[in-house]
């Protein structure tokens, strides 16, 4: 819910007085052109798919129509599925938006919210707290930057709410750089079905070897600053089409009156002790495994905290219900992806070689020890548009990106985690412009796609950049 009423602050920026500046008329081009093309999410997935049949049907020799159609099925709802490794996701989002929900929580978002007195000041504030989160836990990350941007967009008139919520949602290009980055946990677990490398050299790479080494953080702080100075030049002189009056209507919840005497069921429900006896029971296995950091331990963190932050299992359990309207859309379009999935490791026969195989040995062929991290990054770009996940991503170009190493002489833990790491980047900064991952922060923001995809195409270029420049250098650190 926002601060309680205060008077809506007017932008003192000027933007509207001023001549647009280059990064401004970009931005303003991107977002026509996004509003005229851009179709729904979900039709996008749906072309995603029709695109990667017609490809198979170009590079694949002997494919046939109901080869492709098994392939597909097998992906959404077949053997090969990705329900497991959806409801992971979709946990460790609905966990994240819980936490940020709990009272502590929304207080210090508040007061955050109070601060700005400005559009940039707030699309600042709405992009620092989403990149912390997103370093943290991409699941409180994605959300953190929409719900602030909520409040902030309740106390200023004349800002434009697309360009905060997208100026949120550009933290999130931090996640995989981040403590619940998919490719570099799965990279520590050898029970992981995503660790490819240790499935195919016995090995595994703990963090310090992947995001807590230099080239990941120093990369990390260059994005920081450079998005920064991004979300300062591109503010839009107009103010958009989102009504405020409707927003903070929509936040208002009302009180719900008390039933006299509770019964001995709603006592239950306000056993702070049970949400403390499942807080402790979660740490003591966290201390038990070693502090192992994987998907499902950073499920089970983020859930116990928010348990704990919310004191009662009713004002929990109400939390995460609430938590998981956003994931609609998502629960929606996973099996599409999955569909994708499938449709990639398609084969015909033995002899053929799947789509996934033709289009990342491709791209790394040639590939030498100091250019075979940046080639894997820009495959990487290319395939987070068929499968925005980044295991699911992993799982589909790790084993030719590893492969690759190996054939160069290439399989020190060192080595492979930086191959890992590039295909981590180019996940990273395909979601500027890959909507999958905007859908929850859609649905809290209650925006279409069209009001912040346009100015999260520049986010990409500025990303593209600078995480393909790293890639570069990475090999020789």
């Amino acid at each position: 819910m926002p601060p309680a009423p205060e008077p809506a602050l007017a932008g003192t920026d000027n933007t509207a007085t001023r001549r647009p500046n280059l990064v401004q008329r970009f931005t303003d081009l991107c977002v026509r052109y996004v509003e005229r093309f851009m179709p729904d999410p979900f039709l996008f997935a749906v072309i995603l798919t029709l695109v990667v049949v017609a490809m198979i049907l170009l590079w694949v020799p002997n494919a046939s129509a109901t080869g492709i159609i098994t392939s597909w099925y097998q992906g959404v709802w077949g053997t090969d599925n990705i329900f497991t490794f959806a409801l992971q996701m979709v946990l460790i989002l609905v966990s994240g938006y819980t936490l940020a929900e709990a009272p502590l929580i929304k207080k210090g978002l508040n007061w955050l919210a109070s601060k700005p007195r400005n559009q940039v000041e707030g699309a600042l504030m709405c992009f620092g707290a989403a990149a912390v989160a997103n370093v943290l836990n991409w699941g409180l990350g994605l959300v953190v930057g929409a719900l602030l941007g909520r409040r902030i967009f309740a106390r200023l008139s004349g800002a434009n709410f697309g360009y905060m919520i997208a100026a949120g949602y550009m933290g999130y290009m931090l996640w995989t750089n981040g403590f619940s980055s998919s490719i570099a946990l799965a990279n520590t677990d050898p029970t992981s079905k995503l660790n490819v490398i240790y499935t195919l050299t016995q090995q595994l790479v703990p963090l310090n070897l992947t995001i807590l080494q230099p080239y990941s953080y120093v990369t990390v702080l260059v994005v920081v600053a450079a998005l920064a100075l991004l979300i300062w030049k591109m503010a839009p002189s107009d103010a958009g089409s989102v009504d405020r009056a409707a927003l903070i209507a929509a936040d208002e919840t009302p009180a719900q009156p008390g039933s006299g005497r509770p019964t001995f069921a709603e006592r239950l429900e306000g056993l702070w002790i049970l949400n403390v006896v499942l807080f402790l029971a979660g740490a003591t296995y966290f201390v038990i495994s070693g502090f192992a950091l994987n998907i499902s331990s950073m499920v089970m963190l983020f859930t116990i905290l928010a348990a704990l932050l919310h004191g009662t299992p009713v004002r929990f359990i109400r939390a995460f219900t609430e938590a998981s309207k956003s994931c609609g859309p998502l629960l929606l379009q996973y099996p599409l992806y999955g569909g994708i999935v499938g449709l990639l490791a398609y084969t015909p026969d033995a002899q053929s070689k799947p789509l996934q195989t033709v289009i990342s040995a491709s791209i790394v062929a040639g590939a030498s020890v100091a250019t075979l991290p940046f080639l894997n990054f820009i495959g990487s770009v290319i395939v987070s548009l068929f499968v925005p996940s980044g295991g699911g991503h992993w799982a589909v170009q790790g084993p030719i990106a590893v492969e690759a190493a190996r054939q160069l002489g290439q399989s020190s833990p060192e080595y492979l985690g930086k191959v890992s790491m590039s295909v981590a980047a180019g996940e990273a900064v395909a979601n500027m412009i890959q909507p999958f991952w905007l859908l929850p922060v859609l649905a809290i923001a209650k925006l279409n796609v069209r009001k912040v995809m346009g100015f999260t195409v520049a986010a990409f270029l500025v990303g593209f950049v600078i995480y393909g420049a790293a890639m570069l250098i990475v090999p020789h650190v």
